[in-house]
């Protein structure tokens, strides 16, 4: 997984790197094995540089596997909480994706079955 990393408004410490690694390592459990490489887009920032309180930091991310797009978003008070619910939000997002995946595959494989038995019986 190779991770793009852009900063807006701000300096991205090697701690907040570090952070965000970690966490985006527990997505990789969604992923299909069988695709290539995939391409992490993830901007981390201030919303303004004038607000001291309120949603103030922003993290966004575009994940690209195989012709599709997954995109989050969140805007928090600190930037380890909105790293924090961007992942969850592209976690929901791809493990939808993947059970509508295995679920279609389920299906075709009822009605093969079922076509079956068909003919033998």
């Amino acid at each position: 997984m190779k991770i793009n990393l852009k900063a807006m408004g701000m300096e991205i410490t090697s701690e907040i790197s570090d952070y965000l690694h970690k966490r985006l390592s527990s997505i990789e459990k969604f992923l299909p094995t069988n695709e290539g490489s995939f391409i992490v887009d993830v901007e981390l920032g201030r919303t303004t540089n004038h607000h001291n309180t309120g949603d103030v930091f922003r993290a966004e991310i575009n994940l690209f596997i195989g012709g599709k797009t997954f995109r989050a978003v969140s805007e928090q008070i600190d930037l380890h909480s909105a790293i924090d619910d961007m992942k969850d939000e592209v976690t929901r997002e791809l493990s939808s994706f993947k059970e509508k995946r295995i679920s279609i595959v389920r299906r075709a494989g009822q009605k093969f079955k079922g076509l079956f038995k068909r003919f033998y019986q």
